[in-house]
């Protein structure tokens, strides 16, 4: 049932001779905040050779760019051994069927199976499909009927774009004339909206990666969604993030592995499209256990970038096996640090950013800051998009984790940034 690459398979990372003339060699296909992170952490392991495309002035201080629409013929061009996809835009338009057909190994879902994230409605017709527990929903296709559905809903009442809209496609309205206006803005011509119930509890990532039957998991994260302090205002693409094992108690996880994420593997197998790469779990742990708000099919943006600074274990050879078709068995370990991910934003984010503004105080941040929305110009690197870097630290405990963030983020400067300044406050609270 697993759609395998169509290349032989090749020892992982840490069975490989080591020397120069026998590097493995890793595309990571993106230019933001996640795919700085994965180029960062990939590059920790001996005889690896990190790639990027298009990448970003962060990640070009630790792998080569290449710049170009084509990541197919980037990927020809140096004979990688494996890409990794970032994005979830390339995903949904095929990128994975297309490296497959060129006999290319590469971590990712198809399309088809892409469509977790890409279709709100497929998502939710396989949660049902596989007894995911989620929120009570309708899905419509026109104003009329979302108006007519939404009378059967108590506010607050949540409405989903179904298409891709890079975390910003999702409204929760407290009023029904919020909901009548979220309807306008969301539900296009030709496309649908899912309506469901509000959801009370605590949001939780929880990320696996997968080579289509065998799966391992990372750890959770939780990230802040809305712009502001409080979980106040519009949603983001994530504002922050941070990584702690005690997030979730084990008997949590393996809950959420027993009623989401095998029921999940297993159904889109049975449907004939095997999940391959990383699947992502939005979830709301809630008074009756925990139920899935949303499914991602790639790794999260700003979850990543705390994911990788725990990652005690290299990363290679689990991507080299999930390609493979190979990852029963497989591990992963983690730092006990916690660590948290802040990001800074640009004036005007999450509408339309502006772009342009000098960055200064990089080097001088005492943490590791990601590149996101930058680009390098003869003045220096310059704002390039909405969420600009992800300045992440680790340290023994949350708070001393969260301190050190914030004092690197007191180091950078940029005309118009923006940051939520409650990043990791929840766990704060939670172990107090």
């Amino acid at each position: 049932m697993l759609s395998g690459p169509a290349v032989p398979p090749r020892a992982p990372a840490d069975q490989q001779p080591q020397g120069e003339d026998t590097p493995l060699k890793i595309l990571v296909i993106g230019s933001g905040g996640r795919e700085h992170a994965l180029v960062w952490k990939l590059g920790q392991s001996p005889g690896v050779e990190v790639h990027a495309a298009p990448g970003n002035p962060g990640i070009a201080g630790l792998a080569e760019c290449h710049p170009g629409p084509d990541a197919l013929a980037v990927a020809e061009t140096l004979d990688v051994d494996l890409t990794v996809v970032g994005p979830e835009a390339p995903l949904a338009q095929g990128i994975v069927d297309r490296f497959r057909a060129a006999g290319r190994r590469i971590v990712g879902p198809t399309a088809r199976a892409a469509a977790l994230e890409a279709s709100k409605s497929f998502a939710k017709e396989i949660m049902l499909k596989a007894g995911i527990p989620t929120a009570r929903h309708v899905t419509v296709e026109s104003a009329a009927a979302a108006l007519d559905a939404l009378k059967t809903f108590p506010l607050p009442v949540v409405l989903k774009a179904d298409g891709l809209a890079a975390g910003k496609g999702v409204i929760i309205a407290h009023t029904a004339e919020e909901a009548a206006a979220a309807v306008q803005q969301l539900l296009s011509p030709g496309a649908r909206l899912v309506i469901e119930e509000f959801l009370t509890g605590e949001e939780v990532s929880y990320i696996v990666l997968s080579d289509g039957r065998h799966f391992v998991p990372l750890e959770p994260t939780q990230d802040h969604k809305a712009v502001l302090d409080g979980d106040l205002g519009p949603n983001t693409g994530g504002m922050g993030a941070y990584c702690d094992g005690r997030i979730l108690t084990a008997a949590a996880q393996q809950t959420i592995l027993d009623t989401v994420i095998e029921p999940a593997i297993h159904t889109m197998g049975a449907e004939g499209i095997p999940f391959t790469g990383f699947l992502y779990a939005g979830l709301m742990m809630t008074a009756d256990g925990p139920k899935v708000l949303e499914f991602n099919a790639r790794l999260g943006d700003p979850e990543t970038q705390t994911l990788m600074h725990r990652m005690a274990s290299g990363f290679a050879a689990p991507l080299m096996a999930a390609a493979d078709g190979s990852l029963a068995g497989a591990r992963l370990t983690w730092k006990s640090d916690p660590s948290v991910c802040i990001v800074l934003s640009a004036y005007g984010y999450p509408g339309t950013p502006r772009t342009g503004d000098l960055i200064t105080g990089i080097d001088d941040a005492p943490a590791t800051v990601f590149h996101a929305g930058t680009r390098r110009t003869a003045r220096g690197i310059e704002t390039a998009g909405g969420r600009v870097l992800g300045v992440t630290a680790s340290a023994p405990g949350l708070a001393s984790a969260i301190a050190r963030g914030y004092a690197a983020v007191e180091r950078i400067h940029f005309d118009g940034m923006h940051y939520r300044r409650d990043i990791g406050a929840k766990g704060l609270k939670r172990w107090q």
